[in-house]
């Protein structure tokens, strides 16, 4: 029988209030305030507290702190990505960055999805829906990136735009919600 974490992990609803999810949040609440309590110019501290937040982290990427999420190990980094500072990812749904990507200052990447019937949403149920964001990106400052959304590779998401569905390879796409602006060569 799944408990309500390994519901989390598969993509099914789960119980938010049951103890094993209150336990990782309050792990990764501790591990991101260590963080944010490090400077990325004291690198054997900084590194040991990104790989305690993010496991599996590459050496070669770079989270600037202040930084926030619920869990941690429910985001995926690629090589050589940068995330500025003052981002939060709500990542109860997973997030997946691909190498070499750019994420600006003040990006918000929400996975929890909640019930549309409001006496559902009463109950304390959620499903995670996972963001996937490919290689080679650009999110400009400010970016908003809903749950379950896929954003291709090579693409550049223009400053304060609402990424509310897919966005294909190679695309640039602006505005709320954005839309595709132009192909990108």
């Amino acid at each position: 029988m799944k408990n309500e974490l390994d519901k989390m992990k598969a993509g099914e609803p789960y119980d938010f209030s049951k103890p094993e999810i209150i336990q990782s949040l309050q792990e990764g609440s501790r591990r991101t305030a260590r963080l944010n309590r490090t400077s990325p110019e004291d690198t054997e501290v900084y590194r040991q507290a990104l790989q305690e937040l993010i496991p599996g982290i590459p050496d070669s990427t770079m989270v600037l702190p202040p930084f926030y999420c619920d869990y941690g190990h429910r985001i995926e980094l690629g090589e050589n990505v940068f995330i500025n500072m003052n981002c939060t990812f709500l990542d109860s749904g997973g997030i997946r960055i691909g190498d070499h990507t750019l994420i600006g200052p003040n990006c918000q990447l929400y996975t929890p999805h909640h019930p549309l019937d409001y006496l559902e949403r009463r109950k304390p149920i959620e499903t995670g829906r996972g963001i996937r964001i490919g290689a080679d990106c650009w999110l400009g400052g400010g970016v908003i990136v809903c749950p379950g959304v896929t954003i291709g590779s090579r693409c550049i998401v223009a400053a304060g735009s609402v990424v509310t569905r897919d966005v294909p390879d190679d695309s640039l796409v602006a505005g709320n919600p954005a839309v595709i602006k132009r192909r990108l060569p």
